[in-house]
């Protein structure tokens, strides 16, 4: 009996790779970078499961290219990548890697909400070219965090994590949702407010919902107005989630002190003048580059192709209804 046949849009973190390679032919698109939409189209044909990257498109185009496609096992969270609505009418699952980014993606929300309002590496320029003379009383000056508030907008898994190193460090933390969570405010004392209100008053304002119809350009020119000119933004969600073109011009004009970004509304590029902005720290979408996190997405996205081609569920399928019309 042939092996069934896996291909996978780029090198990923080997754990997941050699679970496969047990029982399963494997092939990688062996370039550093987003495979061309050609290489794309030729592995889909020859394999069994497809283990993209959220930097593949897979669209209808992906998925009528071969109508023995058994699974899209997407290495990320995320899945605005990929077409559901096409794979579910052709009954195949898609999959993501939930449950193990929280602690990478929060930990990177801090190390970004830290840069940006420490100053950090303005003062490492400033320190590496010889500017450091002596110490002064009023050199890069940035805010405590004790005691500041930081509003979590999309309250889930990363967000939960946000709060609880938010409150670690004394901070007081609101939140908005499309519902509210009791139980989590107990935990973490926070407080469930409006997305008006909690621009309106946060110190920060971090970022943690999907990118849906709804959520696209959630944060534009009229939410950053409401911003105080002292707060910071912070995204580590999705890009388009934010206009970034409006975001260039808050922060141009210092309608608020400064952004940490590590998604971007035209990813890999960037709105014009952003890079050239020194109140905005930006970082290469790494937010959950972890060797534990990363190790972890392999593996999740490994079993959920060999519970496929074994003629199980997917542990982690996005679309669930496709089991109901089999």
């Amino acid at each position: 009996m042939p092996r069934p046949k896996v291909f996978i849009t780029r090198k990923i973190a080997d754990s997941g790779i050699q679970l496969l390679k047990k029982t399963c032919d494997v092939r990688i698109y062996p370039q550093n970078q987003p495979i061309p939409r050609q290489e794309l189209l030729r592995g889909v044909k020859w394999c069994d499961a497809l283990l993209p990257l959220l930097t593949e498109r897979i669209d209808k185009e992906v998925l009528d290219a071969n109508p023995k496609l058994k699974i899209v096992a997407n290495y990320a969270v995320g899945f605005d990548n990929i077409d559901v609505t096409s794979a579910t009418s052709k009954s195949i699952p898609v999959t993501n890697t939930p449950g193990v980014l929280e602690d990478a993606v929060a930990e990177h929300t801090f190390a970004l909400l830290f840069a940006i309002s420490k100053h950090l590496v303005e003062a490492d320029r400033f320190t590496r070219r010889g500017k450091y003379k002596s110490w002064e009383p009023l050199l890069f000056l940035g805010p405590q965090l004790k005691g500041k508030v930081l509003g979590i907008v999309g309250l889930g898994r990363i967000g939960s994590s946000v709060a609880e190193k938010a409150r670690a460090m004394g901070m007081q933390v609101t939140y908005t949702d499309v519902q509210r969570n009791p139980a989590f405010e107990k935990k973490f004392q926070a407080r469930f407010v409006s997305k008006e209100v909690l621009l309106k008053t946060a110190d920060f304002v971090s970022l943690h919902v999907p990118l849906l119809p709804a959520t696209r350009h959630l944060i534009g020119a009229k939410e950053l107005r409401m911003m105080k000119k002292t707060a910071y933004l912070i995204n580590t969600s999705r890009g388009p989630v934010v206009d970034e073109r409006a975001l260039v011009r808050a922060l141009q004009k210092k309608m608020i002190a400064g952004a940490g970004l590590d998604v971007y509304e035209f990813e890999p590029k960037l709105a014009p003048g952003l890079n050239k902005l020194p109140n905005v720290i930006l970082t290469p979408h790494t937010a959950s580059a972890t060797l534990e996190a990363r190790q972890a997405m392999s593996v999740i996205a490994a079993k959920n192709i060999l519970a496929v081609l074994r003629g199980k569920k997917a542990p982690h399928a996005v679309n669930p209804e496709v089991y109901k019309k089999r």
